[in-house]
């Protein structure tokens, strides 16, 4: 009777760490592991793995990195929702890939004198402001959910990223442009938060 309650309460736990561990989750995790790699190719050019290989063909693989990163971004919420997958594991590993994804994009391309110091300073204070304005609102049982602005701040600094990595034109007026959708996110979710 004893090994039966045993072999039960163990399938138990199998099937809950399945439900955890579900395709979403999965995807913002591979997202996670791929941020420091992204990272290791724009700002460790001067490697001797590297001293053979054209500066550009770096940029080549972290701004491939980039998208596969950027595609499962899609996905993860995409599954999540509509395989009704959606868990408390997922709403923490997604926005924290996407932070981690961001925050290696543009560390790495401020190293390499690709993006305004400034620039990334103000979008990552929004970021860490507005993370900080959410565990808050958690703890008071108000939902500050993402806002079309949010999202739509989210696809053009992926964009900007990506034009930066590449190095190609028009990609400094990105940045600045997601810099300005950026603050205006933030300032919709502060906005939101006080009048809940």
């Amino acid at each position: 009777m004893k090994k039966l309650r045993l072999k039960r309460l163990e399938l138990r736990e199998k099937l809950r760490l399945r439900k955890k561990l579900n395709l979403p989750n999965i995807l913002a995790l591979f997202r996670i592991a791929l941020a420091p790699l992204m990272l290791w190719f724009l700002i460790d050019r001067n490697n001797s793995i590297f001293s053979t290989w054209d500066p550009s063909w770096l940029d080549y693989f972290a701004g491939l990195i980039f998208v596969i990163a950027s595609v499962t971004d899609f996905f993860d919420g995409f599954i999540a929702r509509s395989w009704n997958q959606m868990t408390k594991l997922g709403g923490i590993l997604d926005p924290l890939a996407d932070k981690m994804l961001m925050l290696a994009g543009f560390l790495g391309l401020m190293v390499i004198n690709r993006a305004n110091a400034w620039a990334v300073f103000l979008i990552l204070s929004r970021e860490f402001f507005i993370t900080g304005l959410r565990v808050v609102a958690v703890g008071e049982n108000k939902n500050v959910s993402s806002s079309m602005a949010g999202k739509v701040k989210t696809v053009l600094q992926m964009i900007a990223i990506g034009f930066l990595i590449m190095n190609w034109p028009y990609a400094t007026a990105l940045l600045w442009l997601a810099v300005a959708l950026t603050l205006y996110s933030g300032y919709e979710y502060t906005r939101d938060y006080f009048k809940i």
